[in-house]
């Protein structure tokens, strides 16, 4: 399974004038997830309820969760290993795997459920295919997607399943919702 190039991140700011100005510009932050192999979270930028334009600390330098702060927006790559990697889960290590990503309360998908890392957060996610194909998979259907395809998934329980040999990527914005 090959890994895929770096995401490159670039951030603005203010300098002391006010002068928009270029504050950072390199590879994202990666956190890859143990529990499934080949994933990894290309972490891009976070923001808390209030969304200031304030200059500050990296938020993509903080601790790692999978959802954004209450009130907050979350903007990640998502690097998605084939199938073989995610499918071969059992129960236990999809858990693990949610778990390690700071939310054991999203996962838990049913025995009889149509992917093992089927997921539910309180967010509204916008999905970008950038690379690879993709099915999103929920309780009662799927749909193939390929890149420059976009999902609007709005707290629906649903997995993102990879049937071919090669990893995939997806760019996600996730809100924060109830």
């Amino acid at each position: 399974m090959s890994r895929l190039p770096p995401v490159r991140r670039v951030v603005t700011g203010h300098d002391e004038q006010g002068r928009a100005i270029i504050v950072s510009d390199g590879d994202a932050r990666d956190v890859p997830i143990a529990a499934v192999p080949g994933t990894v979270f290309h972490e891009i930028w976070s923001t808390e309820g209030s969304r200031t334009l304030a200059d500050g600390p990296d938020p993509a330098l903080g601790p790692f969760a999978l959802e954004p702060p209450s009130g907050g927006s979350r903007v990640r790559v998502v690097d998605i290993p084939p199938d073989t990697v995610q499918t071969a889960l059992s129960p236990d290590e999809a858990a693990a795997a949610f778990a390690e990503v700071g939310a054991a309360h999203a996962g838990g998908a049913a025995a009889d459920a149509p992917h093992p890392l089927m997921h539910r957060t309180q967010t509204v996610d916008y999905g970008i295919v950038l690379e690879g194909e993709v099915w999103l998979v929920v309780d009662d259907g799927e749909v193939r997607l390929g890149p420059g395809d976009v999902v609007v998934q709005r707290g629906t329980n649903h997995a993102w399943s990879n049937r071919t040999s090669a990893v995939a990527r997806m760019a996600f914005v996730l809100l924060d919702a109830r």
